[in-house]
């Protein structure tokens, strides 16, 4: 059979705790034509309740069956969200792809990742069929089990030198020839959204209160210093690293919110600049020129945007926005397409990027009401 279309529900849970980001996606796949058609047909972020919130936060220290209980529970969670999505927008989905809610992430230790969201209790609540835990196949072959997005970078934004993803954790990523070179920069959102909670706010709405501020650079040395920004990649980072190692630096340090937030700012826009450098010099780059694809829901801060362009300059390279959907529902579309190249037998996580002992397939298939193509 040349062409296959596939409609699914991609979902995503951030580290950033704003709440499950959904995107309606199609997909069509010909044999005869490398190239993938496809469309984000619409896309919503269902907020966490404050209660899920508090949950979510907790569980890394909550007993083993507080665990268990928050895996099942989360999911059938989950499946309440997507009907209130799919009560605004209709959609006939043939299955679902959940990333689920990363709560420890070890892969150099322990070869560990775990994502709760129970996928039986989706399948079962929503009647569809799911594919979900998608990083520990690459975790067990010894790789990172991260970065993800290189995999939709390289399938469905072409022609871009890098790609940034700029969420709860930041990543680049970059095609050099037949591989793909992606890690982990710092910590994004989580950490200006712990400092815009000092205000009482959800976030930094456009970077509004760090454009007021200037640079400590006492503290954005401390931060610089930690040993991660040296490590040579593949690397990836633990939400509760970042939560544990990162963001207290911000949090305890004496200074206004705004000089904080600012300073997180060029932190981040600091080690993009640096990691660009390094993965020119190490791949001999010498372009007069480069693209840079940014997305993520970072890329709608307006000041951090701003600085990330200044630093870019001196590396010649121009950072490109896509629409708004885009930035906004690019985690969730790339569950999705992560699905479908399980269901085509194709590889989804990296080697090149994790850097495991080969490519791999990733993600566990549960069967609803309806049969998995």
């Amino acid at each position: 059979m040349a062409k296959r279309h596939y409609k699914v529900l991609g979902m995503m849970s951030g580290s950033s705790l704003d709440g499950l980001d959904i995107a309606a996606c199609s997909f069509e796949l010909n044999d005869e034509n490398p190239e993938l058609v496809w469309a984000l047909e619409a896309g919503q972020t269902l907020p966490f309740s404050a209660e899920w919130q508090s949950r979510l936060r907790q569980l890394p220290q909550a007993p083993a069956l507080q665990f268990a209980r928050t895996h099942c529970d989360f999911g059938h969670y989950c499946a309440e969200l997507l009907d209130q999505f799919l009560a605004a927008h209709p959609f006939a989905a043939d299955f679902i792809a959940s990333h689920g809610h990363t709560v420890f992430h070890y892969p150099a230790e322990w070869r560990l990742t775990v994502q709760i969201g129970d996928g039986a209790a989706l399948a079962a609540r929503s009647g569809l069929p799911v594919i979900c835990d998608f990083r520990t196949q690459d975790t067990a072959l010894g790789g990172q089990g991260a970065p993800l997005a290189p995999i939709a970078d390289r399938l469905l934004f072409g022609n871009y030198d890098f790609y940034l993803n700029l969420g709860g954790i930041a990543n680049i990523s970059a095609q050099i020839a037949d591989r793909t070179i992606a890690f982990d920069i710092g910590g994004a959102n989580q950490v200006l959204n712990a400092l815009a909670a000092l205000r009482g706010l959800e976030y930094d709405a456009e970077g509004a209160l760090a454009a007021q501020g200037q640079v400590l650079p006492e503290l954005l040395a401390s931060v610089d210093q930690l040993p991660y920004f040296t490590s040579p990649w593949p690397k990836s980072l633990d939400n509760q690293w970042v939560q544990e190692q990162i963001i207290p630096h911000y949090l305890n340090y004496s200074a206004s919110v705004e000089d904080r937030l600012r300073t997180a700012c060029e932190q981040l826009a600091r080690q993009l600049v640096l990691s660009i450098r390094q993965i020119k010099q190490q791949e001999q780059l010498a372009q007069p020129s480069y693209r840079l694809l940014a997305t993520g829901g970072g890329a709608m801060n307006d000041f951090l945007m701003e600085r990330l362009r200044e630093h870019c300059r001196a590396e010649q390279v121009e950072i490109v926005l896509p629409q708004a959907h885009i930035i906004a529902y690019k985690e969730a579309l790339l569950m999705a397409l992560m699905g479908v190249l399980r269901l085509e037998n194709r590889s989804n996580c990296l080697q090149s990027v994790t850097g495991s002992a080969r490519d791999a397939i990733g993600g566990a298939i549960y069967q609803g009401h309806t049969k998995m193509i």
